[in-house]
């Protein structure tokens, strides 16, 4: 992903001798796994993060990361220890399935779903949530060092996508990883954070683009969508593209350029902010076939006239 240099504030890391984490998760951040939303740092009814950003939701008390479809999620990603500490409390068991699903089960009281606690010591405390069922690796009283497997990734719980929900307490209270004094200020700039390397903000971002011969079904995009290889005769010539923690105002460009040049170029206006969604343009077949050779697909996510992130992608019709 391209990214907007302006627009990523790096954090600096906790000071020598200060409690501090890793990355929870087996993944590379912005790449194969993303931070889908901070914790909320508005005391009222409203939601901010610490940037005050709206890369959260009302009473979030932690960092949100996810990994992009549901087919990462089955391919199983490691969830980590932040740091080293002893394990104090599990549960596992609970099914992988989206809140949000008709019929899904009861989960009152058991919001975190699939996940485990750990006791870091001087009252630093981590929990670790809607890991996937039966993938739970340690036990109440087992000492972890940090970057010790915990399990997997999965969709237990109160979650509607594949993510870890970490949630970070001193002394019994919720504290951000990203500004743990609470003395960030909205803008960019460097704060103390407890990460033990730099992390960036990112302010939204495509998760994913490719080529369809249809408009896709948005399930089948979260699934993480496969189409089969475009064939001359396809009905139409589709570029769609996933993305997450998009404002109102926004604006995502689409240009298709094929064998003989420019295909479409199209500019689509985000009306709503939005955790995740996805769109689509295409153009329909009006020839008896389509011409043979490359297809390049480029997206951009641009804000107040800033480029947030770009996806390019490519296929082949024999």
């Amino acid at each position: 992903m391209i990214r907007l240099a302006a627009l990523l504030m790096m954090m600096a890391p906790a000071s020598a001798g200060a409690f501090s984490l890793d990355l929870p998760l087996d993944c590379t951040l912005n790449d194969t796994c993303y931070i889908q939303q901070y914790q909320d740092r508005d005391p009222g009814p409203s939601a901010t993060d610490f940037t005050c950003g709206p890369l959260s939701y009302d009473g979030h008390k932690g960092t949100d990361i996810a990994v992009p479809t549901l087919r990462d999620m089955q391919n199983g990603v490691t969830v980590r220890a932040g740091a080293a500490g002893t394990v104090t409390g599990t549960r596992d068991g609970m099914p992988d399935i989206a809140s949000n699903t008709p019929g899904a089960p009861e989960i009152d009281g058991k919001e975190c779903g699939n996940g485990l606690v750990i006791d870091h010591g001087d009252g630093w405390e981590t929990q670790y949530c809607h890991m996937a069922k039966g993938s739970v690796r340690v036990r109440k009283g087992d000492t972890v060092a940090a970057g010790t497997p915990l399990g997997l990734i999965g969709l237990s719980g109160n979650t509607e996508f594949p993510h870890l929900h970490l949630s970070v307490r001193k002394d019994g209270v919720e504290i951000d990883p990203f500004d743990p004094d609470g003395a960030q200020t909205c803008g960019p700039g460097p704060v103390l954070t407890l990460w033990a390397t730099d992390i960036p903000y990112t302010p939204g971002g495509l998760i994913g683009a490719g080529f369809a011969d249809q408009i896709p079904v948005w399930e089948a995009v979260k699934a993480g969508l496969q189409e089969p290889p475009l064939k001359k005769t396809a009905p139409a010539l589709v570029l769609w593209v996933h993305y997450f923690g998009s404002r109102a105002g926004d604006r995502i460009t689409l240009t298709i350029t094929g064998p003989q040049g420019e295909i479409l170029a199209e500019t689509v206006m985000l009306d709503r902010t939005q955790a995740q969604g996805f769109r689509a343009v295409g153009k329909r077949l009006r020839a008896p076939n389509w011409p043979s050779g490359p297809y390049i697909g480029e997206i951009s996510l641009i804000r107040d006239g800033a480029t947030i992130d770009t996806r390019r992608v490519a296929a082949t019709i024999p």
